[in-house]
């Protein structure tokens, strides 16, 4: 490891142009700590070295986008032939406390909801700097603070509402820690005036700050990756791991990584960023709401690959089915697990649609499980016992699937990917669709990433879906069932009638102090702009309380 003082060194080789420059307040001793001088040397390091690889490999991203959007499809690559004919190569042997996944919980970075899910049974929590959190400052250094004293031990929490106090089980669940996307910024630190990559700061101060906590235990540094879409960007992050297995001097592979396959251009690309990350990976995962925005986001310009309602597209649809199969043939080829992906429903208090919640979930569940995936996810703690009574009997004493014989699925091609689904298009799913996203954009923009919403948990994923389905039925002027064609005019007077229809829900109070309003004009001009906002989280940020 370097030491202090050949960071010091190494630091006065910089101007003050290329070091990093905190500009977010830091309130408490604790976030102090987070963003100690050691912490900073590190994450200077890092944003130096891998800014510019980083920003190439996202114009690579905007120039495949641009093909697509030019008329061209996504396929598998010609020029990686190579490495998938080669049936040699595997990926590092999975450590012990990472094989066995049958259920995951995932959650944002809030205290409670932290001890929660470590608490709730699950063999793994996912711990989330993205979608399930609005990136404000303090959110994201309070999570840091949260996760340091989650993996010591120390974690716990008084709720003085209701008067009850939290603290860690014995024996609670492994966390996975995701940083944000490769595309989203942290403004409130700067490299050469500019903003940071967000999933830089993520993941340098959580490695930094738990590294040697974790490796007391035997234990390395897990994490999920988020929304890559090439070989070239799973390479980056790869490349990151290693120089900071050589920066603190530790082996290499005490980073281990989960990927979540959630867009479309990845599905054709799993084996080669198996290969390029296959010191570090472990699984990958069906990020099942990100991947069918992603799959209307990609394929936005062509007519004929329009999907129905959002609320119609299941992972029983075959475009679904198919991404699933491949994913689990793919993983268990070269030796890594196969995840699941989330289930959104969460609890309900009236029988009747409580025993609706839980048969949509074992159906999900008993068909992930069928399909051959190691495990799954669930959004509430409530539903842990619930697939995890599935994935117990499908797996029997086994802890994964990795055996799973996929040779039933055949060959899974581009076509059966690419093939749209049918489906509803009526008004109510529209108005339903315009309601979902104007409740989470105002929780986000007010700081808050996780919100149920109808009896799902909704986060950013979720919320994309919506808003790009209504651009897309906007710009190819989609009839719905009843003959009524999607205008710009009849999606804003669907727009002014939802945002009354939400200031009757929440009340004249909560509405007013509320920014419903200000979110309205936003998915306006998200909604009918030409040109497509790539992530609706993008424009948003700058408006974060």
């Amino acid at each position: 490891m370097h030491s202090t003082e050949d960071r010091k060194t190494d630091m006065q080789t910089n101007t003050d142009m290329h070091s990093i420059n905190v500009v977010g307040e830091l309130k408490t001793e604790q976030q102090k700590q987070i963003i100690s001088q050691d912490a900073l040397d590190f994450l200077n390091a890092l944003v130096t070295k891998f800014s510019g690889p980083l920003q190439q490999a996202l114009d690579l991203r905007h120039q495949r986008q641009a093909e697509f959007d030019a008329g061209e499809l996504p396929n598998f690559r010609a020029d990686t032939q190579a490495i998938r004919d080669d049936k040699s190569w595997k990926v590092a042997a999975i450590p012990t406390v990472l094989q066995d996944r049958r259920v995951e919980i995932t959650g944002p970075v809030d205290r409670k909801m932290v001890i929660n899910a470590l608490n709730s049974g699950a063999k793994v929590f996912m711990c989330c700097f993205e979608d399930a959190s609005s990136p404000t400052w303090e959110n994201m250094i309070d999570g840091q603070v949260n996760l340091k004293d989650a993996n010591a031990g120390v974690i716990s929490y008084f709720d003085e509402k209701k008067g009850k106090q939290y603290d860690l089980v014995a024996s609670p669940a492994q966390l996975l820690a995701r940083p944000r996307g490769l595309h989203l910024p942290e403004k409130h630190i700067q490299y050469q005036g500019q903003p940071i990559a967000g999933c830089l700061m993520d993941f340098a101060l959580y490695f930094f700050h738990n590294y040697q906590t974790r490796a007391a235990k035997g234990e390395g540094v897990y994490f999920y990756i988020p929304k890559l879409e090439s070989m070239e960007e799973a390479q980056w992050w790869d490349d990151v791991f290693r120089f900071t297995e050589e920066y603190f001097d530790v082996k290499i592979g005490s980073i281990r990584a989960t990927v979540l396959v959630e867009t479309l251009p990845a599905v054709f690309q799993m084996e080669e960023i198996l290969y390029a990350m296959r010191d570090h990976i472990v699984a990958m995962n069906c990020g099942r709401w990100d991947y069918i925005f992603s799959y209307i986001k990609t394929l936005k310009n062509h007519k004929d690959r329009i999907l129905p309602d959002r609320h119609s597209v299941g992972m029983d649809k075959p475009f679904l089915n198919a991404y699933s199969q491949l994913l689990v043939k793919t993983c268990h080829a070269r030796g890594a697990l196969a995840m699941g992906g989330m289930s959104a429903f969460i609890p309900n208090s009236d029988p009747d649609v409580m025993q609706q919640v839980l048969t949509k979930v074992e159906e999900d569940k008993n068909r992930e499980s069928n399909n051959g995936h190691d495990g799954t996810w669930v959004a509430h703690p409530k539903l842990v016992n619930v697939a995890m009574d599935i994935f117990n009997k499908k797996l029997g004493g086994n802890v994964n699937q990795v055996d799973f014989d996929s040779s039933y699925v055949g060959e899974i091609t581009a076509q059966q990917l690419l093939e749209p689904c049918q489906g509803p298009r009526n008004e109510e799913g529209l108005r339903k669709n315009i309601r979902i996203a104007l409740y989470y954009i105002e929780s986000w923009i007010s700081g808050v990433g996780c919100v149920p919403i109808y009896g799902l948990m909704e986060d950013a994923a979720t919320a994309e879906i919506s808003r790009a389905s209504i651009w897309q039925w906007i710009k190819h002027g989609v009839q719905l069932d009843d003959g009524q064609v999607v205008t710009e005019a009849y999606f804003r007077t669907l727009l002014a009638e939802e945002l009354n229809t939400i200031k009757q829900e929440v009340g004249e109070q909560r509405y007013a102090q509320g920014r419903f309003e200000e979110t309205a004009k936003m998915f306006d001009t998200l909604s009918t702009q030409d040109d497509f906002a790539e992530f609706l989280t993008l424009p948003s940020y700058p408006l974060l309380c």
